[in-house]
């Protein structure tokens, strides 16, 4: 069975790359792996009245992701499963797609043109050095 990986951000150009790996993985009769990369984890303790709340970057990051996945499940018809890794973008991905033997990563384009070329771009380290075929979607 096929295992496509989805790169995830909560940005409206990042949906429609979410959207199309759905698509993609049904046609195939695929699994996917939604993922998302976070920096360092950072916790906040708010203290509201007698009830104290624990805001964590990760646990953010883990409930978007599995938020997406089940919202792309019932859009799809598919198995999604979300994973929320510390580390930077481009480099979860790879890492994520070799550990999980990814045949497919799927990434949108945004930077992938003008100075954002130059700075790099999240889809344009994946294409270089994925372990597997690459679809980016056009999504600016």
């Amino acid at each position: 069975m096929e295992l496509i990986l989805v790169g995830a951000a909560e940005s409206e150009t990042a949906a429609k790359a979410l959207d199309r790996a759905g698509q993609i993985a049904a046609a195939l009769g695929g699994r996917l792996l939604v993922v998302t990369a976070y920096g360092s984890d950072e916790v906040d303790v708010i203290g509201v009245g007698s009830d104290t709340f624990v805001l964590s970057t990760a646990d953010h990051a883990q409930e978007f992701v599995a938020r997406e996945a089940a919202r792309l499940s019932a859009a799809y018809g598919i198995d999604a499963q979300g994973l929320a890794i510390s580390g930077k973008p481009h480099t979860v991905l790879i890492d994520q797609a070799k550990a999980h033997g990814a045949t497919l990563i799927v990434v949108g384009n945004v930077r992938m043109q003008g100075v954002g070329r130059v700075l790099g771009s999240v889809a344009n380290d994946v294409t270089h050095h994925a372990p597997c075929d690459v679809y980016v979607v056009k999504t600016s």
